[in-house]
């Protein structure tokens, strides 16, 4: 209809007009490709995040039409294939998980975060106790978790941490008594945050419970479990599983993520459903979610098989405490248990280097010079990186990793000791891109080979980051587009 056709421009941006062969579109996306750094280049410690490999052989079913073709609602008389998935991925999530049932429906872990809390809801809702609406959650929770418990309407109430970052069980006695009547849940998570496992965990749990509240456990770090502990095993009664971390699917970019969640016998009834399945409580508009990408975990968890799921936990805690003992001396780790080990992640404490002019930033942006990705920074402690290696990564690659840091704790130390100056020297300045060490006047009191090669090991495959050293703080506060405004693009 004349009224519906578009008289105003579109897709006006250069981009859309630059590219006007197949070769120079491959060119384009080729130009784009080379500045990330994957994993295809050198490893990703981003701790807490868990960027373990992406197997080929477990992306190749997304490119099957039996998978890739299907509409989410065609009838399920013609979607037995699928079906069979479902059925059997839910059987290995409730095993892994020591769970009776398993929803596949949330799209990310934050909105498995949210049904698992909804599911405690409608079952206190359902035995008549709709007042219980208090969510205990330390303070050393990851950010999602008291957003969830506001979406889900309920009342945060914060718990103290301890010193060795595990929950103060002092306070959360506290808690649990002056709560009892309206506790709702306890959201845990296991290892903490802090990448320990705590000693505790199970008389953190019977509190809760014994004073008639449930344990959430929030399933990100997941990755030091599976095959040698489980959610059901310390006394939780829902949990929420990253599929984008510990069992493979890619995540970053915006997803699509996946989040099930896994209940106990009491709370199956309460799982997210879906109209197609003559269930009205959906949490996602598909009833198995982001359901083409399941086919990843899937292989992932029957091409390893029970052993080699018990294996990769045990790969990804032997990474996480040779970065310790190989780092330990150069760098103070923030936490660790009783017996010296963490779990699969860790936190190296640089606040200490501040007071001689070096900060974590300044560490997180010369790892880019070395060729690798920057730890998670300043997270869950400000002031410190957070570290977990995953079991992806082989000896040779830690040893690279644990080479760079020990090169910059170097480089720290001329900073420090006033060798190299305060303001002008390769840790403020980094990452240094191509252009950056190739114009005539250099003027740095540091050479460019110790800019752009700082070990040898470099040398055989130089990552070039785009962009030089930015403000990050102020660009979190002034948010701009670099694309063209959305008044002339509509």
């Amino acid at each position: 209809p004349t009224a519906l056709q578009r008289t105003s421009p579109f897709m006006t941006h250069e981009v859309f007009r630059a590219h006007r062969s197949e070769t120079e579109m491959m060119r384009y996306i080729r130009r784009l490709e080379r500045k990330d750094l994957g994993l295809d280049t050198s490893m990703i410690p981003l701790g807490s995040c868990t960027m373990k490999l992406n197997a080929a052989a477990q992306m190749l079913p997304l490119t099957w039409d039996g998978f890739s073709r299907l509409h989410p609602f065609v009838p399920l008389d013609q979607a037995a294939g699928y079906l069979q998935l479902f059925e059997e991925l839910e059987r290995a999530l409730q095993t892994i998980t020591g769970m009776a049932a398993v929803s596949l429906q949330p799209n990310s872990g934050a909105q498995g975060e949210l049904a698992g809390l909804l599911a405690v809801r409608a079952y206190y809702r359902a035995t008549g106790r709709a007042v219980r609406d208090v969510v205990l959650i330390p303070a050393s929770a990851h950010g999602t978790n008291p957003a969830s418990a506001a979406m889900a309407g309920m009342r945060v109430v914060v718990v103290k941490t301890s010193g060795d970052g595990s929950i103060d069980l002092e306070d959360l006695r506290a808690r649990v008594r002056e709560h009892a009547d309206r506790l709702a849940c306890l959201m845990l998570t296991y290892p903490s945050t802090h990448g320990v496992f705590e000693d505790a965990v199970l008389e953190v749990t019977r509190l809760v419970h014994d004073h008639g509240g449930q344990v959430y456990m929030d399933g990100a770090n997941m990755n030091a479990q599976v095959g040698l502990t489980s959610p059901g095993a310390i006394g939780a009664d829902v949990c929420h599983l990253n599929l984008h971390k510990t069992f493979a699917i890619p995540h970053g970019g915006g997803g699509p993520g996946m989040g099930p969640i896994a209940v106990a016998a009491h709370l199956a009834p309460y799982l997210p459903g879906h109209p197609l399945e003559g269930r009205a409580h959906a949490v996602a508009a598909a009833p198995w979610g982001s359901a083409s990408i399941l086919t990843i975990s899937y292989g992932y968890i029957r091409l390893l098989g029970p052993d080699g799921l018990v294996d990769a936990t045990r790969h990804a805690i032997l990474g996480a405490n040779y970065v310790k003992a190989r780092l330990e001396p150069h760098y103070p780790v923030l936490y660790a248990r009783d017996n010296g080990r963490v779990a699969h992640e860790l936190i190296f404490d640089l606040r200490g280097f501040r007071s001689g002019g070096v900060e974590e930033m300044d560490v997180a942006k010369r790892l880019m010079d070395y060729g690798f990705h920057a730890p998670t920074v300043s997270f869950p402690v400000a002031g410190t990186l957070m570290v977990e290696p995953t079991e992806s990564e082989s000896k040779e690659e830690l040893d690279r990793f644990c080479d760079a840091m020990i090169q910059i704790r170097q480089e720290i130390e001329d900073v420090v000791t006033g060798r190299a100056d305060r303001a002008d020297n390769v840790l403020k300045h980094a990452p240094h891109t191509a252009e950056a060490i190739a114009v005539s006047d250099w003027g740095h009191p540091y050479s460019r080979e110790t800019a752009a090669y700082p070990l040898p090991f470099v040398r055989r495959g130089k990552f070039w980051p785009s962009v030089g050293r930015i403000d990050n703080t102020y660009g979190d506060r002034h948010l701009f587009c670099s694309c063209p405004p959305v008044d002339t693009t509509a």
